[in-house]
């Protein structure tokens, strides 16, 4: 089963931080896990102004 985007980023964003806080080293095992594309996730919060940390494992406003 497909992981669906919430329409909202900002709730987009908070969903993917807190599982990236609580159970996932890196946004790579978490995309494998859930079944989530990757590259559409990146874009997508790109588009709404955030982008991956890798050395805090967070996306963060640019």
């Amino acid at each position: 089963m497909t992981f669906e985007f919430p329409k909202d980023p900002n709730i987009l964003l908070s969903i993917i931080n807190m599982k990236l806080r609580d159970a996932y080293d890196s946004l790579e095992i978490l995309c494998e896990d859930m079944d989530i594309d990757y590259d559409l996730l990146q874009m997508t919060l790109q588009d709404a102004g955030y982008e991956y940390i890798a050395s805090v494992n967070q996306f963060h406003q640019k």
